[in-house]
């Protein structure tokens, strides 16, 4: 692309950066800031800026948090010896949006993935093991998308839970869902969550 400004071209080169976005598409966006009042515009990158600097993530479940503890974990009315095992914050807004859940839930931060370099060190493991171990927990639930490496990730798990007495189940795989639950639309993948199978059913399955 040829730009007759050096600030327009800055700005285009730093919004294709972000994934799904190409050249063509962040010169559009970009084109479109420029329509904009200045103060919108402000506001635009001001929410950035606050996002990187203020955001948090929950010292108890790993979530994206406004505080310390976010506000899933701080409700009292929350059933806290239940944890629903999920990839990242998107995940627990899907699962949230079915209105099915009511136990709490730990977020591993990725899956185990050799091929990018991911093992279980780089994930919120050893934390999950902890709670588990100081008895803070009945059941386990994983929610992981049906990837290979989500069943590894399970498995990982499961193995290092064999020793302690809690439930340990999976969301019903029987129910078509895709791999991802994001993409999953609220009541499949809320029947998923309340037909939950044991996790030792799931993998002789």
């Amino acid at each position: 692309m040829n730009f007759s400004s050096k600030l327009l071209e800055k700005a285009v080169e730093e919004f294709s950066k972000l994934p799904g976005i190409g050249k063509k598409t962040a010169l559009r966006l970009v084109l479109n800031l420029l329509k904009r009042e200045k103060e919108d515009v402000r506001r635009f990158s001001n929410a950035i800026v606050d996002l990187r600097e203020g955001i948090q993530y929950c010292t108890k479940c790993h979530n994206i948090s406004d505080l310390e503890i976010c506000q899933l974990c701080a409700n009292p009315n929350r059933d806290d010896s239940v944890l629903c095992i999920v990839e990242d914050i998107r995940d627990v807004m899907a699962v949230e949006n079915t209105q099915q859940f009511k136990g709490l839930y730990h977020v591993l931060g990725g899956v185990i993935s050799p091929m990018e370099g991911v093992g279980p060190q780089h994930l919120s493991i050893d934390s999950l093991l902890r709670k588990v171990d100081n008895g803070e927990v009945n059941e386990i639930i994983f929610a992981l998308s049906s990837t290979m490496e989500g069943d590894t990730t399970n498995f990982y798990i499961f193995k290092k839970l064999k020793n302690y007495d809690i439930k340990v189940s999976t969301i019903a795989r029987g129910i078509a869902f895709g791999d991802e639950l994001e993409y999953a639309d609220e009541i499949t993948l809320g029947r998923s969550i309340v037909n939950r199978l044991p996790y030792e059913n799931a993998i002789k399955s």
